[in-house]
């Protein structure tokens, strides 16, 4: 067997499961789109009152939000009723059939005191880890949701630590009279000795073997926990309530089927680490509809498992419909990774608004990640004031915690290359941002067959990409501040630019660059505008740019 066939073979042995998965799958299209089976409860309704809950914001009413909502699911289910008030309380688990429905003006507010939260497994980033327990949280349930129009919070101030940059003077000056203990150079606040100590010594909280949950007591104020968690749940709706505050996460489905969230506010400050919005992880069958975020990190976040865990997982996030959101601030608008190490396919967003989010439409991964991200589509998504770029994909997305172990990164492709490809984005308009578009792939593997039609996007800089292949530019506009280059190209291969307008004083409208840079084909495009058509660096020939019906 030649080397050739030796290198063609393994890929092929790497990609055939989810080619034959994808085989039997049904053909999904903007025609066809994932149905998503919604839950169904009882009438039969009970408050938390008759358990003896108190709306006084003083008194801890666990043991009666428990009581009421067991005792619901153990009479066959139905709704359990949060009245208006302030309710505090410690740690929710979630039943069966059971509709947790708060009331407008009804809050659920988590209590302060930690150790009312006990040490449990869990996951961070997609690895088994101990965490303190969830406020909200249940596993292996079906019929499963919390209604209404109240408020969920999470009390998330006194789980985290932040930097004396992210926040302004009185701000800062608030946070350290409020107790906690500064590092030594004075730029970071911790709520206590302990996590400042766990935090420092950059400690994990990975469940190794031999290791259980308890064996982390010594740091547990720095095992942060996501507000809600629901594991391998079918049948879920979350719809009308504000998640805020978190902890780390706020609402975190982990390998759940028939998933609904709708009309949901999720609202975290700015300088809330890991503040996400919603990781929508290992999931089948979801909608998200309606809802409107504003977070610390990325706000409607696809993932499937972390390396090798997450690939033994082998559970994609597929067959969603993502629309009619708002998002403000976050870290990304609509996001896959970096933790995709199950894939993640079958996947509709559009009429969705991103507002004065870091980027737009963001996908991330790096070496060692594997899985593949495919079939993909977004259109008729609008953004305004996006920090960094609209558009972005980069492979080389790399920030080293204490739970990351040894990770192959080795440019060759093997089990952990991550593989990005076949999706459709249209109608996509961006007023304001760094970037147009960025796509960096590995050299071993290219970001790959993405088409992209109807763009407006007005932006420092327009479209680079690097180590990309079968992009598809069609009808796109830019409205550049940097017009040297328009485009930059570095090796990368079979891309078309089919009716590309811009700046008709530009600079240079393609700077060609890399000696693996090939088939590069410009259609209906006036290239005469530009003072100079293109030119060629870094081993790139002028004989692999091809203009055709131009002027």
């Amino acid at each position: 067997m030649t080397k050739n066939h030796r290198f063609l073979s393994l890929v092929f042995s790497i990609l055939a499961p989810f080619s034959a998965s994808a085989q039997t799958a049904p053909a999904y299209s903007w025609a066809n789109l994932p149905k998503i089976a919604q839950p169904v409860f009882r009438k039969d309704t009970v408050t938390i009152i008759a358990h003896g809950a108190k709306p006084d914001g003083v008194t801890l009413n666990t043991r009666a939000i428990n009581a009421a909502i067991l005792a619901c699911s153990q009479k066959g289910g139905g709704v359990v009723l949060v009245p208006a008030g302030l309710w505090i309380t410690g740690p929710i688990e979630l039943k069966s059939n059971v509709n947790l429905h708060l009331k407008k003006a009804a809050t659920l507010l988590f209590t302060t005191d930690k150790s009312q939260y006990g040490l449990v497994e869990g996951t961070y980033e997609g690895k088994r880890s101990a965490r303190n327990q969830s406020p909200l949280s249940g596993a292996n349930l079906e019929n499963v949701a919390i209604t209404g129009q109240g408020i969920v919070d999470g009390n998330g101030d006194v789980w985290r630590a932040v930097h004396k940059a992210q926040l302004t003077e009185s701000q800062w000056q608030e946070k350290v009279a409020s107790g906690g203990v500064l590092k030594e150079d004075g730029k970071t606040w911790y709520p206590s000795e302990q996590f400042k100590r766990a935090s420092t010594e950059n400690r994990s909280m990975l469940l190794v073997a031999g290791k259980t949950p308890q064996d982390f007591a010594d740091m547990k104020d720095m095992l942060r926990p996501n507000l809600l968690v629901l594991t391998n749940c079918k049948k879920v709706l979350l719809e009308g309530v504000t998640f805020q505050n978190s902890p780390a996460w706020c609402l975190h489905p982990l390998m759940c089927q028939d998933l609904t969230i709708r009309n949901v506010t999720t609202k975290n400050p700015e300088y809330a680490h890991n503040g996400d919005g919603m990781d929508i992880e290992s999931c089948k069958n979801f909608l998200i509809e309606g809802c409107t975020l504003d977070v610390g990190d990325d706000a409607i976040c696809i993932k499937s498992g972390k390396d090798e865990e997450g690939r033994k997982r082998g559970m994609p996030t597929e067959n969603g419909v993502i629309r009619n959101n708002t998002v403000y601030n976050g870290h990304g608008g609509f996001v896959v990774g970096s933790e995709m190490s199950g894939g993640a396919r079958n996947i509709f967003v559009y009429n969705c608004t991103f507002m004065g989010t870091d980027k737009g439409l963001r996908f991330k991964s790096v070496r060692g990640r594997g899985g593949v991200v495919e079939h993909i589509y977004a259109k008729d998504i609008f953004m305004k004031d996006i920090a960094q770029e609209a558009i972005f994909f980069d492979m080389y997305y790399f920030v080293k915690f204490a739970t990351d172990g040894e990770r192959d990164e080795r440019p060759i492709v093997n089990e952990g290359t991550p593989v990005f490809r076949d999706m459709h984005f249209e109608n996509i308009v961006c007023n304001g941002a760094k970037k147009g578009v960025f796509i960096r792939g590995l050299p071993e593997m290219a970001v790959k067959n993405i088409t992209m039609d109807r763009l407006v996007l007005q932006a420092d800089k327009g479209i680079e990409l690097i180590d990309a292949s079968g992009i598809r530019f069609k009808n796109v506009q830019l409205i550049t501040k940097s017009t040297k280059p328009v485009i930059l190209v570095d090796n990368s291969s079979d891309l078309t630019f089919d009716t590309i307008q811009y700046d008709p004083q530009a600079s240079l409208l393609f700077s060609i660059n890399g000696e693996r840079t090939q088939g590069i084909q410009v259609k209906n495009t006036d290239v005469a505008k530009a003072q100079t058509r293109a030119e060629f660096n870094k081993g790139a020939q002028e004989k692999n740019l091809t203009l055709s019906s131009t002027k």
